[in-house]
């Protein structure tokens, strides 16, 4: 039977308690959820011989979250990716957000979700158990527009399959897009870097970038370009090829395409050959944003104090397209009063 148990993880430096929701199902799979920031603090899955590990980066303590994290493992809200210059123009007022990253916004601003304690409601299932959280984002908040209320349900199955549903509605008309940002090393958080892992990305076109990560408005065809994951390649197969998309990034930070139609499609394939470990990823949402941990530099010590070296965990995204507030001719992002915003995003796991 799977099971839930709650505890505490610590405190934040005002000293509010942070408590931690550890689902674990029939087959020696478990996920440790924090309540600040809907934080998937550990992830342990069985390798091809039974084994579990840990599969995504994170830390051991409260602090370490608050202070240093690189968006580990947390729900991304109210708009996933980044905002050109902090404005966007909706029904014809201009609304300025914070920017965090050089001139742009990135993942709802400094107090995005991800920083926000959310309420955590656990419920058990025959086959499954989980988690659902609440949050209402205020007029205003980041610079947002309206009063959002936000759900997000994460539900471990006898599967292996690590499901998160969202959903939300607004009283004014505002952009959302939300995403989860685990960091995943299939070998181990603490097993080096992600460059063996073999990735497919069910896509056949990207959208590039300006310097500063903006995209340019264009779709390119991933064809004959370092971008191509069509069929599983090696994740540093091309990472370090002459690209101008490359560079810009210190390697991959962009949004992929996807084939699907919207109703829950494959999104990707990650696998790692050692361990046996597989993850597929299936998704309603139009895009994926492919992050090979281009920022991490052994500086931030994570669990078991271990340092995570350049590219030691990846992030597989899935989400409307960046700065879809800014281009009309993406999927678009707006909700307004009277609507339901719902997305649903599995990470299936087996191996080989």
């Amino acid at each position: 039977m799977p099971d839930c148990i709650r505890g505490r993880f610590g405190a934040l430096s005002c000293g509010t308690p942070i408590d931690v929701y550890t689902l674990s199902n029939a087959h020696g799979m478990s996920v440790r959820v924090l309540n600040y920031g809907g934080i998937v603090q550990s992830l342990r899955v069985p390798d091809r011989s039974g084994r579990a590990a840990d599969v995504v980066l994170g830390f051991d303590d409260m602090a370490s979250y608050e202070e240093r994290s690189p968006y580990f493992g947390a729900i991304i809200g109210r708009y996933a990716n980044r905002i050109a210059c902090g404005r966007f123009t909706l029904d014809g007022v201009t609304y300025e957000l914070p920017t965090n990253n050089g001139p742009n916004h990135l993942h709802g601003g400094h107090g995005g979700f991800h920083r926000v304690i959310w309420q955590v409601a656990p419920f058990l299932r025959t086959d499954r158990v989980g988690l659902t959280l609440t949050y209402t984002s205020k007029d205003g908040e980041q610079g947002y527009p309206g009063t959002l209320g936000a759900q997000v349900v994460y539900t471990l199955t006898d599967a292996n399959e690590l499901a998160i549903d969202y959903e939300a509605t607004t009283d004014r008309a505002t952009p959302v897009n939300f995403t989860h940002h685990s960091y995943f090393n299939l070998a181990g958080h603490d097993a080096g870097n992600v460059l063996a892992h073999d990735l497919t990305i069910d896509a056949d076109a990207y959208t590039p970038t300006d310097a500063t990560l903006i995209p340019t408005g264009a779709i390119t065809p991933v064809a004959g370009t370092p971008f191509d994951f069509r069929h599983a390649t090696r994740v540093g197969a091309r990472i370090g090829a002459p690209d101008e998309q490359l560079a810009n990034a210190g390697g991959y930070d962009h949004n992929w395409v996807l084939r699907g139609d919207h109703s829950l499609s494959r999104a990707a394939r990650l696998a790692e050959p050692k361990s046996g470990r597989v993850m597929h990823v299936y998704t309603t949402e139009p895009g994926l944003q492919f992050y090979s941990g281009n920022f991490l530099d052994g500086s931030l010590r994570g669990k078991g104090d271990h340092a995570y070296q350049h590219r030691a965990g990846l992030c597989l995204e899935t989400q409307h397209f960046p700065d879809s507030p800014n281009h009309p001719e993406f999927p678009a992002v707006v909700l307004r009063p009277g609507e339901v915003y719902r997305s649903r995003t599995v990470y299936a796991f087996d191996v080989t």
